[in-house]
């Protein structure tokens, strides 16, 4: 892998198009006004499964590294068997999300999707694993190396796996 992000070929070789990113700002409003409607409606809106075309919606709550609170995120993910996988990127900027960082620190959290809520243990997936599940987002976001290579580092392919509650 290049530091771009990049599962290196033939086709990644040819120089693209930087990929539209709209501001900071408006990222950043999106993502509030849905984690809004999320806990207005007592979690009725905002999560969503994922399928092929697709990625789904989770409610991720985990535990402040400097804090000690709850800090609850909302992430795009897609299941690989018994675990759910997402990406620890930061609207596409360059500093690592801060969920990310707390997740390392405290790797056992919650996370809720449609009618269920889940213990799990996050972790970065590395080597093989890393690649394959990077492929798998590719075949729901074409664009994918494109965006990660807005990022200064390497965005991180993280995994929950089930935990006894």
């Amino acid at each position: 892998m290049t530091p771009a992000n990049k599962m290196t070929s033939e086709a990644d070789k040819t120089p693209s198009k930087k990929p539209f990113l709209p501001p900071r700002w408006v990222i950043r409003g999106a993502w509030k006004i849905h984690r809004g409607l999320y806990r207005a409606t007592g979690g009725r809106f905002g999560l969503r499964r994922p399928n092929s075309k697709t990625y789904g919606l989770m409610w991720v709550t985990t535990i402040g590294r400097r804090s000690g609170q709850e800090r609850p995120v909302m992430l795009g993910y897609f299941d690989d068997g018994p675990n759910l996988v997402t990406m620890a990127m930061n609207g596409w900027g360059a500093p690592e999300p801060a969920w990310w960082l707390n997740l390392q620190d405290s790797p056992n959290v919650v996370v809720d999707l449609v009618g269920e809520r889940r213990p799990v243990t996050g972790r970065a997936a590395v080597g093989q694993e890393r690649d394959r599940l990077w492929a798998r987002w590719q075949e729901i976001d074409r664009g994918l190396d494109d965006y990660a290579a807005l990022r200064p580092t390497e965005t991180a392919v993280v995994v929950f796996e089930p935990r006894p509650a």
